[in-house]
């Protein structure tokens, strides 16, 4: 499994990509290959308020449907619309296929997340 330096982690198998005041999350290659072929993604509404462990939306992929959580808190900017027609590019590069982008509330939030390291034990177990 491909775990990217640099970013943060989260035990649902979100990763957070931090710029400035904002970050874009997205499904981690092990979440990728453990649900399968994605066949569709609900994208949050921009300006949606979510807090850390809020539903986002949800993926559903040949195996099954679950939810998405949003690890960290704040108001979401932007949605990656490309990923509504074709979502999956999650499968064919989820680093790059970013779902949403959020406007931080609570940076502090950032230390209950993994580093790559962590996350790469954490997925071993």
């Amino acid at each position: 499994m491909n775990v990217v330096k640099g970013l943060y982690y989260s035990e649902d198998h979100e990763w957070v990509k931090v710029e400035g005041n904002k970050a874009k999350l997205g499904v981690t290659d092990h979440a990728a290959h453990q649900l399968g072929d994605i066949v569709y993604l609900e994208l949050p509404e921009v300006g949606a308020e979510l807090s850390a462990g809020d539903v986002f939306g949800v993926i559903e992929s040949v195996k099954a449907a679950s939810d998405s959580y949003s690890p960290v808190s704040g108001v979401v900017t932007a949605v990656n619309e490309e990923l509504a027609d074709g979502p999956e590019a999650i499968n064919s590069d989820p680093y790059e296929s970013w779902i949403f982008e959020i406007e931080l509330s609570d940076a502090s939030e950032l230390e209950g997340l993994m580093s790559a390291e962590a996350y790469e034990a954490f997925i071993a177990e």
